[in-house]
């Protein structure tokens, strides 16, 4: 475990990023507060409002001002998660630091046995998921697919992963110098290393509001945004299926040329169309597949910040 310590450093931290949860609020952090309080002498909340439209932030306030561990942030905007994360984890002063989802999904009722993982000298605690309530069988299968597919190309686990996760100093401090802006919380912090350990958890229904808020677009997004910040196998898979075209391209051709010279040519028209639409087919999605990795190094030069603070409950001045 890191040894560092500041004045009035509290031994843990709790991040929550919020979107959209107003009324849950009072609930969730009454109960995070209660699983601190069994865990160590000295805790914060950092409760971190993502650019929500309801009265998340407002809610965040009256709670801040009635209770001295509960500090508030709120974003200029909608960042996503990723950005919501890095807000509370920059923000964060504890020893050790724990992300949860703040619709309480991941039951804070986890966090002592986290953190005796971490006392026991595990530097990441991350919880996987034993089931996967409100998630339809298409949803299921194409999210172990992608993790699967995730962990054979970049060698990173990601298999029933959450972003449920204790964080000891150090792994804050390293995942916060990393300079990428476009970043995947989940795969970044496994892939950084320390001594880690995993628990199981049993994923708790929504609270509020049936089903999940992650449209396919969205979850489409996240899953390039994943495998784009990990890995370039896609580039190569293109020039494997492009090498491959190749051969049975030239094996195509010496049969054309054999039956020329043998006078036993044929029209072969379909063949032309089918090789014509093979090809083309294959050039546009190799297009595509660099125009994506073009379209990261586009964002990574443009170097803006990964989230933008409008206001904090503390006072302090606006930061990135």
């Amino acid at each position: 475990m890191s040894t560092s310590n500041h004045p009035n450093q509290p031994e843990l931290s709790c991040v929550v990023p919020f979107f959209n949860e107003g009324p849950l609020i009072g609930d969730a952090i009454d109960r995070i507060e209660e699983a601190l309080a069994r865990s160590a002498e000295s805790f914060e909340i950092i409760a971190v409002d993502d650019g929500s439209s309801d009265e998340t932030w407002e809610m965040i306030r009256q709670i801040a001002e009635a209770r001295p561990s509960v500090h508030g942030i709120q974003l200029s905007r909608n960042f996503g998660k990723e950005g919501a994360i890095s807000a509370g984890l920059a923000a964060s002063r504890g020893r050790a630091v724990i992300v949860l989802d703040g619709d309480m999904q991941h039951p804070p009722e986890y966090i002592p046995q986290m953190v005796e993982s971490w006392r026991d000298g595990y530097e990441l605690v991350s919880a996987t998921k034993t089931n996967r309530p409100g998630q339809g069988s298409v949803h299921r299968v194409a999210a172990r697919g992608f993790n699967r597919v995730f962990t054979k190309w970049t060698g990173v686990a990601l298999q029933d992963a959450t972003d449920f996760r204790l964080m000891d100093r150090a792994v804050v401090e390293a995942f916060l110098s990393l300079p990428e802006v476009q970043i995947f919380f989940r795969g970044t912090t496994s892939w950084l290393g320390f001594r880690s350990t995993t628990i199981p958890i049993e994923i708790a229904p929504r609270t509020g509001q049936p089903g999940s808020k992650w449209s396919l677009g969205k979850l489409v997004r996240l899953g390039l945004n994943a495998i784009l910040s990990f890995t370039s196998a896609p580039l190569h898979l293109v020039t494997v299926v492009g090498s491959l075209y190749l051969l049975v391209a030239l094996a195509l051709g010496a049969q054309t040329l054999f039956r020329w010279a043998t006078g036993d040519a044929v029209t072969g028209f379909t063949t032309v169309i089918l090789l014509l639409l093979g090809t083309g087919g294959l050039v546009l999605v190799g297009l595509g597949v660099m125009g994506e990795y073009i379209a990261r190094i586009f964002d990574e030069v443009k170097a803006r910040p990964r989230y933008l603070v409008r206001a904090t409950t503390d006072d302090s001045e606006p930061s990135h």
